[in-house]
């Protein structure tokens, strides 16, 4: 088989010679896609025969794989009971899924920033295979909690004070708190930047990243933008829908998004 340097000799046999034990020698490094597809080659010829591929890249690949799975298991899970927190909290459909996909994109971007500086910069071999479900999982609680907490405060102040005034008193009111605790939580992450395993480290950093991004940008900008851009139509199907005002999308929209990036920078 073109992946392997050699076969050595049986040396380990059961009590009763019927299973044996074989070691084969990759040519390959060990944590190479191309020992891995020897692996794969290896499992595919043995199979037939009952036998089954153990050691270190073999180990390697089956937990690669698992988390793999996972990831497209438990992500879908997360997106759905999320949304369904949401919904509950807003009465709303519209704004659950525009803040669930603010969420996404702020994980897709803090991922994406994170590969390029461990690869271009720091000279490694991308973000480890286990980081993508960690840092998952860690920035979608982080920022859910973030539009929890300011939703629920713009969806007070909206139904007392119109939507755009809502959107901007909300906005006003619970900026610094979310600023505060965005750096103090990247601080926080900061710490496990400077671990000497490697992992850690990569965790550290997309969790640093992923929450300035969160505090910064989706919370303070993008959030409030996509709610004044649209309108009533934020809250519907719920009672707020209902009960706002038809206004002329255009001239409010463009008035209030430019009200809320100025506030933006204020809070920030």
């Amino acid at each position: 088989m073109g992946g392997v340097a050699r076969v050595e000799d049986a040396t380990d046999h059961t009590p009763d010679s019927e299973l044996t034990h074989l070691t084969v020698v990759l040519k390959d490094a060990p944590d190479s896609q191309a020992a891995k597809d020897t692996i794969d080659d290896l499992r595919e010829a043995v199979n037939p025969m009952g036998a089954l591929v153990g050691g270190t890249t073999a180990e390697t690949l089956d937990t690669q794989r698992a988390a793999d799975r996972d990831l497209t298991t438990v992500v879908p899970i997360v997106l759905l009971v999320v949304l369904a927190v949401l919904i509950l909290l807003l009465r709303s459909l519209i704004a659950p899924i525009l803040l669930l996909a603010t969420v996404v994109l702020s994980y897709f971007a803090a991922l994406g920033a994170s590969n390029l500086l461990f690869e271009h910069v720091l000279d490694f071999a991308g973000v480890d295979w286990s980081i993508p479900l960690m840092g998952f999982v860690f920035l979608v609680a982080l920022g859910i909690d973030y539009n929890i907490f300011l939703m629920h405060r713009v969806k007070e102040e909206t139904g007392r004070l119109g939507h755009e005034r809502g959107i901007l008193e909300g906005l006003t009111s619970t900026g610094g708190v979310i600023t505060s605790a965005g750096i103090v939580l990247a601080a926080t992450f900061a710490i496990f930047a400077g671990l000497p395993m490697v992992t850690m480290a990569q965790m550290g950093v997309l969790a640093g990243i992923g929450v300035l991004l969160d505090t910064f940008l989706v919370r303070t900008v993008l959030v409030p933008a996509l709610a004044l851009d649209l309108g009533r139509w934020f809250w519907w199907p719920g009672r707020l829908f209902r009960a706002l005002p038809h206004v002329d999308g255009n001239t409010s929209a463009h008035t209030a998004s430019t009200t809320a990036r100025d506030r933006a920078h204020e809070v920030a």
